[in-house]
């Protein structure tokens, strides 16, 4: 390498920030992923048995995904290809495709093909890699913020192994952040500045799991007191990332994972679980309109009849957030999510017309009873329709022994709980004086 080609390589490394300087350069410096690349771990042992095919890096950003691809290549011994989906076109991705299939003729030397923002390659992309993937010429590693088995086509990840990455743990963060600390050569050693505990634990904390926030604040903060001899502390640290980022995408896993968890929370009665994943989407910019939808049917859905005004709580939310909007609307919403979460449970009423809707749609369709059938038009008389219908409010309590189905069916069973023990014990007063008192098909009322 020439003298102006060395300059040139270390001006890019100065240039590079903080957490691509410190990307760990063995499987040994690799933090993170114990579930998988940890010892006896699959991923682990398909690395020291030298058997990777195709994997799919899958989880959140700034857990390690490119820092593993290159540490694969490095490991393997394997030329590494990097293309990013975002920029990269067919012709780009044929170009990298050849050159990997002429290494491997040429000098016998296979090619992991890291692939960023897979997710972002459309279907044509994707079926581009399939004949390489399947027979061997390259190893792809795949990266994706996308859970694969929605963005990505199934021919593509039915040939790779797919490794969830987990965001990282507290304990993590603060051992990357006190090696870039100590790292002479490509840390911030140089700088001499002290960092109190209280400051990393913070960005520990507050970076979500977010190596490369973490590292990227550290780097802001460090250059921003060095040569002045303040240390590095909670007020410097609280200024160098100025706000939590909340991982969180509107129309993928957090915002389907999220909803399901506040639904979850208000069916397991736990108001401070679902009042947390309330604020969650909320900060996150959720439309609240949504939250708002997903409360009124969690009300008729897990509530129902043991407390019908939860509904009611419920849909009047969905109003005022319809009216008012946010910051104003998370009051009634957190109203309506806490009620919720504290009334009576019963799911009696969704089993019921779902049980229903399967018969309508599985069983003999049950004609309308000829008394039950409209009466008020001209000629109905003639057909018969109406005739033997018994009005109920002539009769006393205002009820009155009838078959209304026509066949003996059962769909809604009330619970135990809540208002619903009353309509229970109705119901089987009711149930119990029609058998006892109906008369048989064809004869008149007892």
């Amino acid at each position: 390498m020439s003298l102006f080609a060395q300059h040139e390589q270390a001006a890019r490394e100065e240039a590079k920030p903080l957490a691509a300087r410190m990307r760990p350069r063995s499987l040994d410096e690799f933090v993170g992923q114990p579930h998988f690349l940890g010892e006896g771990k699959l991923l682990r042992r398909m690395l020291q048995a030298d058997r990777l095919s195709s994997v799919i890096f899958y989880g959140p950003p700034g857990t390690g995904k490119t820092s593993l691809a290159e540490l694969i290549a490095v490991h393997t011994k394997r030329h590494f290809s990097r293309l990013n989906a975002a920029a990269a076109g067919v012709k780009e991705l044929r170009a990298a495709l050849d050159d990997a299939r002429d290494r491997l003729a040429g000098s016998g030397r296979r090619t992991v093909l890291f692939i960023d923002e897979l997710h972002r390659f459309n279907r044509t992309q994707q079926d581009v890699l399939l004949p390489d993937v399947e027979e061997g010429v390259v190893s792809l590693v795949g990266a994706t913020t996308q859970n694969p088995f929605f963005s990505l086509v199934s021919p593509l990840v039915s040939r790779s192994q797919v490794f969830e990455f987990r965001p990282l743990t507290q304990d993590d963060i603060l051992s990357l952040l006190r090696r870039a600390l100590q790292d002479r050569e490509r840390g911030l050693s140089e700088f001499n500045v002290t960092a109190t505990d209280d400051a990393l634990q913070f960005l520990a904390e507050i970076s979500d799991g977010d190596a490369r926030r973490a590292l990227s604040a550290l780097e802001i903060g460090i250059r921003s007191v060095a040569g002045s001899g303040l240390p590095f502390d909670l007020a410097v640290a609280q200024e160098s990332i100025q706000k939590k980022a909340i991982q969180y995408d509107s129309d993928g896993d957090e915002h389907y994972d999220a909803a399901s968890a506040l639904i979850k929370s208000m069916r397991g009665s736990d108001p401070d679980a679902a009042t947390y994943w309330l604020a969650r989407m909320l900060e996150a910019g959720e439309d609240p309109r949504f939250l708002a939808r997903r409360i009124v049917i969690a009300a008729a859905e897990d509530v129902g009849n043991a407390d019908p005004m939860a509904l009611v709580l419920a849909n009047a939310a969905a109003q005022v957030t319809e009216f008012v909007g946010l910051p104003e609307c998370r009051i009634p919403l957190v109203q309506a999510v806490t009620y919720i979460a504290l009334a009576p449970k019963s799911n009696a009423t969704i089993v019921a017309i779902d049980a229903a809707l399967d018969d309508v749609r599985t069983q003999r369709t049950i004609p309308v009873p000829v008394a039950l059938r409209d009466a008020h038009y001209a000629g109905a008389k003639r057909l018969g329709h109406g005739e033997g219908y018994q009005y109920a409010h002539n009769f006393p309590d205002g009820w009155v022994a009838a078959d209304y189905l026509g066949v003996d069916k059962t769909y809604y069973n009330p619970t135990n709980r809540g208002l619903e023990a009353e309509l229970k014990r109705r119901l089987d007063e009711y149930r119990a004086r029609r058998a006892a008192e109906r008369p048989p098909p064809g004869e008149g009322p007892k």
